[in-house]
C-alpha cells in the first residue's frame, strides 16, 4: 500500500530555528540572533507565562470551558456573534477550516505570488486547485482590487494578504470590498490578517459585519508571542458561521493554548511594547541597512541584497539568521523579522559587511 499521489504538493519551508543552525555550524546557541520566522522576539506575555504554568496540571481535561472562554471573549472583542469566531490550531488550521468548509473537489483559489506557500497546500490538500496573481516588485507590490481581478476566473476562495508576507504591502478596505462587489456570489474573500496588529488601518472586520462573503483570518503567533502555542482563528459571515462544527477537529486548540490566549488579550502593555520595538526596528532598518528595502506595515522588512541565499549563508555564520526568499520567488531578497535595538544593531552591522563582500 502506498499513499495518494503527492508530487504536486509542494513542502513547506520554515525559517530556520536557532539550534538547528547552531549544530549545522558548530556554534554556540547563545550567540545566536533568529530574525528569520517574524516571531515575537520579546517573548509571550508575562501574563501568558503564568497561566501556562498555573494551568500545567490540568492537561489531562478536555479544553471545553476554555475554548468556549476564548471565543466569546474574540467575539465581544470584534463585535461579531461567537458562532463567527472559529479557533484553530494556528492560521494555518483556519485556513484547512476553511477550505474543507467551502471547497468542492477541484474548485480553485486564487493566491498572491509571492505569498504565504500553505495558501496553496491546504487547498490541495482539501482536493482543490490553486491560481496565482501576481504582485509587482517594480510596483512596490502595491496591492488593488483590480490586480486579483486581472487573474479571477470564478475561484471558490480568493486570498489577499494585509500586511503581506514577505513584502509588507497593504490592501486597503476599500479594494478589499470593491473586490467582494466584483466577484462572483459564491466566492468568499480571505483577509489574511495574521500581522494586523502591526498596521495602523482598519481591519477588514468591519466587512464581515456587513457581508456574507467576507472572512478575515487572525493569529496569536505574531504580536501576541504564541508561536510555539499554535493558536489562530477566524472571522467569518453569520449566515455560515454554523459550519465551523462540522469541520474542525475535536479540540484543535489545547488547554494551555487557549488560557494563554485569554491572558495574552489582557495584557495590553506587551502588546504595545511589541508594537513599539517593531516601529523602532523598521525605521532602524530603513535607514542602516546597506541595501533597498520596502517599507513594511508588518513585524519585518524585505530588503533586495542582490543574492539571498548567498547573504542569508554567510550572515548566519556570522550568527544572524535571516531569511532567504528564495521559496517566495524573490531570490534576490531577504526577510529580517524585527527585534531589539541590540538585536537590529548586530543584524545591521553584519548584514553590511556581507553585503559588501
Amino acid at each position: 500500500m502506498e499513499p495518494r499521489d503527492l508530487s504536486a504538493h509542494s513542502v513547506y519551508r520554515a525559517g530556520r530555528g536557532i539550534e538547528e543552525v547552531a549544530r549545522e555550524l558548530g556554534l554556540d546557541p547563545d550567540d545566536l540572533v533568529k530574525l528569520s520566522s517574524n516571531e515575537n522576539v520579546l517573548g509571550p506575555s508575562p501574563a501568558a507565562t503564568a497561566v501556562i504554568r498555573e494551568y500545567a496540571d490540568k492537561v489531562h481535561i478536555y479544553p471545553k470551558s476554555s475554548h468556549t472562554d476564548l471565543i466569546e471573549r474574540l467575539a465581544d472583542d470584534w463585535d461579531l456573534a461567537p458562532e463567527q469566531v472559529w479557533l484553530a490550531n494556528g492560521g494555518d488550521g483556519v485556513l484547512d477550516c476553511l477550505c474543507r468548509a467551502v471547497l468542492r473537489p477541484d474548485e480553485r483559489i486564487l493566491v498572491p505570488r509571492p505569498g504565504f506557500a500553505y495558501y496553496s497546500m491546504s487547498a490541495r490538500y482539501h482536493h482543490g486547485g490553486v491560481s496565482e496573481y501576481y504582485l509587482d516588485e517594480d510596483d512596490d507590490f502595491r496591492q488593488t482590487a483590480q490586480n486579483v481581478l486581472d487573474a479571477y476566473d470564478g475561484e471558490r476562495i480568493v486570498v489577499v494578504t494585509s500586511p503581506h508576507n514577505p513584502t509588507g504591502s497593504e490592501i486597503p478596505i476599500g479594494e478589499v470590498e470593491t473586490l467582494a462587489e466584483e466577484t462572483d456570489e459564491e466566492t468568499l474573500v480571505l483577509v489574511d490578517e495574521a500581522y494586523g496588529e502591526f498596521s495602523d488601518r482598519a481591519s477588514a472586520v468591519s466587512l464581515v459585519r456587513e457581508r456574507d462573503d467576507v472572512a478575515v483570518l487572525r493569529t496569536f503567533s505574531k504580536a501576541y508571542g504564541l508561536a510555539g502555542m499554535r493558536l489562530g482563528y477566524g472571522l467569518v459571515p453569520e449566515d455560515w458561521a454554523d459550519a465551523y462544527s462540522r469541520v474542525h477537529t475535536p479540540f484543535d486548540t489545547g488547554e494551555l493554548t487557549c488560557r494563554a490566549g485569554l491572558a495574552a488579550l489582557d495584557d495590553e502593555d506587551h502588546l504595545e511594547q511589541t508594537r513599539a520595538m517593531v516601529r523602532d526596528a523598521r525605521e532602524y532598518l530603513y535607514e542602516n541597512l546597506d541595501a533597498p528595502t520596502w517599507e513594511s506595515a508588518g513585524n519585518f522588512v524585505l530588503a533586495d541584497v542582490g543574492d539571498g541565499a548567498a547573504v542569508t549563508d554567510a550572515a548566519q555564520r556570522e550568527g544572524v539568521i535571516v531569511r532567504d526568499c528564495s521559496s517566495f520567488g524573490l531570490p534576490e531578497c531577504i526577510r529580517i523579522t524585527c527585534g531589539t535595538q541590540s538585536q537590529m544593531e548586530r543584524a545591521v552591522s553584519v548584514l553590511n559587511e556581507v553585503i559588501e563582500a
